[in-house]
């Protein structure tokens, strides 16, 4: 295992991850993603702190997510569809 300790500030906090080495260019673009998105989010409506801003932003984050599951999963669905399709093709052709 290649785990790497470093240390990442969100939203005003440092927060200490042990993750693999490989991930860590993955980990801070998302830090920087989020804290550009509390900005953002400071900038454009009226909180009381911050949690209120992670939170927007959490939920945001969460729905894209959701979202992207559903449209892979109608992807993974045309595309079983159209293998059927040319696993039937294929196979009517090769009775002929």
């Amino acid at each position: 295992m290649n785990e790497l300790s470093i240390s990442l500030p969100v939203g005003e906090r440092v927060y200490r991850l042990a993750i693999e080495k490989e991930h860590e260019e993955l980990f801070r673009k998302a830090a920087k993603l989020i804290d550009q998105r509390i900005k953002d989010y400071s900038a454009s409506y009226a909180y009381k702190d911050k949690q209120d801003l992670l939170a927007m932003v959490a939920l945001e984050y969460a729905s894209g997510f959701l979202q992207n599951e559903e449209l892979l999963s109608e992807n993974e669905t045309r595309l079983e569809l159209k293998l059927l399709e040319l696993e039937h093709t294929l196979d009517e052709q090769l009775k002929l």
